[in-house]
């Protein structure tokens, strides 16, 4: 009899055992398994840049999490956008707009976002004789990409809307690119936003005039697919949340930039809808 029933003990604790490993998170199973998960970042600036902000964040963030957590970073904004509307990347961070327009297909989750907005800026030479937005009218404009919310979007619907104006945008690929066209007198004027212009060198900073800025909107979130775990996705918002709360890891963040990281939803985005900024979207070539 005591046989049996430690026989019957063994099994119990078997099924046990079989039964916790069933109910384990899906980020041991994932981890176990050493699958990796993609971080996207949106080209604010050339790659090297980028790369060089992003890999140590993506690094310590696998430290904290125990996930591989792997950087995927692209040579132009257009590329990026292309991987964010087939779903390409596991977490990703972009611009407010891109997170908005991908609701619908791929359902982007935003977990946190910088506690201060974003704001989109119109620059001209420090010494150029332009004194008002409407100045501009049928020049030149640069922007880092068609479809950069603040930069191009928002700020181009402001000129119509506002000032009556319309200019002719160039694409130049990244932030830096638009400062760096403005000041070598490529183009008239460049769309930025204010954050970007901070981490330019102040040669360049003072260099240049804002000539005007736009209305405050939610700033770039770091987002999950919908198809990672409700576990993993809480425990990178917690890491990058308790990451920023020290000293080094707010110095990583402050790179981005993104200096106070808070926790963010979709909700927080909806009122872009009303903007009426779908009409100078440009969809991504086929």
């Amino acid at each position: 009899m005591i046989a049996v029933l430690e026989r019957m003990g063994r099994c119990g604790r078997g099924l046990g055992l079989a039964l916790a490993l069933c109910l384990l998170p899906a980020w041991v199973a994932a981890a176990d398994s050493g699958r990796s998960f993609t971080l996207g970042v949106v080209p604010q600036f050339e790659q090297r840049k980028v790369f060089a902000i992003w890999k140590p964040i993506a690094d310590e963030l696998s430290r904290r999490t125990g996930l591989d957590i792997r950087l995927a970073v692209t040579l132009t904004v257009p590329e990026f956008e292309a991987g964010l509307e087939k779903g390409s990347y596991d977490f990703v961070y972009a611009n407010p707009y891109h997170i908005l327009r991908s609701s619908d297909v791929q359902g982007y989750i935003p977990l946190v976002h910088d506690r201060e907005p974003l704001r989109g800026i119109l620059v001209v030479r420090r010494d150029s004789p332009v004194q008002k937005v409407e100045d501009l009218a049928g020049r030149t404009l640069a922007v880092p990409s068609p479809n950069a919310l603040g930069a191009s979007l928002l700020l181009q619907a402001d000129l119509n809307r506002l000032f009556n104006t319309t200019m002719n945008a160039v694409n130049v690929q990244t932030h830096s690119s638009v400062y760096l066209n403005v000041l070598n007198g490529l183009t008239d004027a460049g769309g930025g936003v204010e954050k970007t212009f901070s981490e330019q060198d102040a040669g360049i900073r003072n260099a240049l005039r804002i000539l005007y800025t736009t209305r405050a909107m939610p700033s770039h979130p770091v987002a999950a697919h919908p198809r990672i775990p409700a576990e993993v996705r809480e425990r990178l918002r917690k890491a990058i949340l308790d990451m920023a709360a020290t000293p080094a890891g707010k110095a990583l963040w402050e790179e981005v930039p993104m200096h106070v990281p808070v926790t963010t939803s979709l909700d927080d985005f909806l009122v872009m809808r009303k903007w009426g900024l779908e009409t100078y979207w440009v969809p991504a070539r086929k």
